[in-house]
C-alpha cells in the first residue's frame, strides 16, 4: 500500500490545475460511483488528478492505476478494504479496463463500503454494464471526448471562452475577444489540437501510438481477438483513413481485408466504440443506434492528418470537424438534401464560395462555411461550431 500512496502523491504534486476540461463541471462529484469513459489520450487521468488536487483531502483519498504491478499480487477489493478501514473516503481507479473481473470487485466495494466513493476511468470500448456484475443501477456514466476548438484556445492561449448553445452558434453569437484572426488558430487545431498532449513534442508520433495501442491492445482484449484478426482491424482503419468519408460497402471491404461482411460490421462497431471512427446514420426518430449507416468518418481531424497519405481532402476535414464537435451534445444524422441534420436543422458544409443552391427551399437550413471569420444571416463560420462544448 505504501508504494501506491507514494506514486499517487508524486502524481498529485506534478499535476497542473490551470486548465480544466469542460466535463469537470458537468460531473456530479457527489455520486458514490462515477465512471468516466473515453478514447485513449483525451485526458481522463489528468481530470481525476486535478479534481483530487483541487477538491479532496489528500489524506483520505487514494488514486491507483489498475495495471500497477502492485495488483499482480493484490486484489483491488482488498486494497479498497484496507484503505477504507484506515479512514479512506475517495478511491480513484484509472484504466479499469486493464484489470480482470473489474466489475465484480467494483460492485463488492460499492455494496460493502457504504461511505466509500469510487471513481474510475476506462476505455470507451469497454462495455461498462456487460461485465460479470451489472453496474447500470449503481454507476453514473460520463463520456469524455477530445478537446473542442474552444478548449484548445483556452488551453493554448490561457483564455476563458465559454461554450455556446446551438441556437447561439447559428445566430452568429460566438465572439472571441482578444483574437483578431481565428482562422490560423483553427488550422492549427485541425492538425494537432484534439488531444490534450498537443503541447508535448512529437505530437504525430504520440497520436500514432494512441492508435496502435487502441488497435493492438484495447479492442483485441475486449473482443477476444487474436493477432491476425487485430491486424485486419488496422487494415480497415487505414482503408477508412484513405477514403473517409465514404458510404460503406461491407461486402467489398470484407473482400479487401479477407473477412466476411458481417465481421466488417463488428469491426466498425469496435472502432466506433474505441473513438477511432464515427458512423453517420440516417434519421430514424432520433434513435442513434437504429439508423442505417450512411457514411463513415474518422473521429477527428487530427487522425485524418496523421493517417491519410498525402494532403488530406479539405471537404473531408470540414465535415469531420463539424461532426466531431456537434455529436458530443447532439444527435447528428445524415440529411436527405444536405450534409447533416440536428433536430429540425439542416446543415450544408463547404468553403467560403458555397452557395445556397443545395438548401434552396429547405426550412431551417444553414450554410456552414470554412475560410470565413464572420457569419451573416444563414451563413455560419465553421470554426464557431467548435464552441459547442
Amino acid at each position: 500500500m505504501e508504494s501506491l500512496v507514494e506514486t499517487y502523491r508524486i502524481l498529485i504534486e506534478n499535476t497542473d490545475t490551470t486548465f480544466f476540461r469542460f466535463l469537470h463541471s458537468e460531473i456530479n462529484w457527489k455520486n458514490r460511483l462515477i465512471a468516466i469513459m473515453g478514447a485513449r489520450g483525451v485526458g481522463k487521468t489528468t481530470l481525476l488528478l486535478q479534481h483530487i488536487k483541487r477538491y479532496n483531502d489528500l489524506q483520505n483519498t487514494l488514486f491507483v492505476f489498475a495495471d500497477d504491478l502492485y495488483f499482480s499480487e493484490h486484489r483491488l477489493y482488498h486494497t479498497a478494504a484496507e484503505f477504507y478501514k484506515n479512514g479512506g473516503k475517495h478511491f480513484y481507479i484509472d484504466e479499469i479496463h486493464k484489470y480482470s473481473d473489474w466489475s465484480k470487485e467494483i460492485k463488492m466495494m460499492y455494496d460493502h463500503f457504504p461511505d466509500l466513493q469510487i471513481i474510475f476511468t476506462g476505455s470507451s470500448v469497454l462495455e461498462l454494464f456487460k461485465g460479470s456484475a451489472d453496474l447500470s443501477r449503481r454507476a453514473i456514466l460520463y463520456n469524455m471526448p477530445g478537446l473542442s476548438f474552444r478548449e484548445y484556445l483556452n488551453m493554448s492561449l490561457e483564455k476563458e471562452f465559454t461554450s455556446k448553445t446551438l441556437n447561439e452558434i447559428i445566430t452568429n453569437k460566438v465572439e472571441i475577444s482578444g483574437i483578431s484572426r481565428p482562422l490560423p488558430l483553427f488550422e492549427q487545431y485541425l492538425q494537432y489540437g484534439y488531444y490534450p498532449f498537443f503541447k508535448e513534442d512529437e505530437y504525430e508520433q504520440r497520436l500514432r501510438n494512441v492508435v496502435n495501442q487502441t488497435l493492438e491492445n484495447d479492442i483485441p482484449i475486449y473482443a477476444n481477438m487474436n493477432i491476425s484478426t487485430s491486424k485486419k482491424l488496422k487494415q480497415l482503419l487505414y482503408i477508412i483513413a484513405q477514403s473517409s468519408p465514404f458510404k460503406p460497402n461491407f461486402t467489398k471491404i470484407g473482400e479487401m481485408i479477407g473477412v466476411h461482411r458481417n465481421q466488417v460490421n463488428d469491426f466498425m462497431f469496435y472502432l466506433e466504440k474505441a473513438g477511432m471512427i464515427i458512423q453517420l446514420r440516417n434519421h430514424t426518430g432520433g434513435i442513434r443506434e437504429l439508423g442505417k449507416v450512411e457514411k463513415v468518418y474518422l473521429s477527428n481531424t487530427n487522425l485524418i492528418n496523421a493517417l491519410a497519405e498525402g494532403k488530406p481532402d479539405k471537404g473531408n476535414l470540414r465535415e469531420t470537424f463539424f461532426l466531431s464537435q456537434m455529436n458530443v451534445k447532439h444527435n447528428v444524422t445524415s440529411s436527405p438534401s444536405a450534409d447533416f441534420m440536428i433536430d429540425d436543422y439542416t446543415f450544408e458544409v463547404g468553403g467560403k464560395n458555397k452557395n445556397q443552391q443545395q438548401i434552396k427551399g429547405v426550412s431551417n437550413a444553414y450554410l456552414v462555411k470554412d475560410d470565413i471569420e464572420f457569419g451573416y444571416m444563414n451563413s455560419i463560420p465553421l470554426w464557431t461550431f467548435g464552441f459547442n462544448y
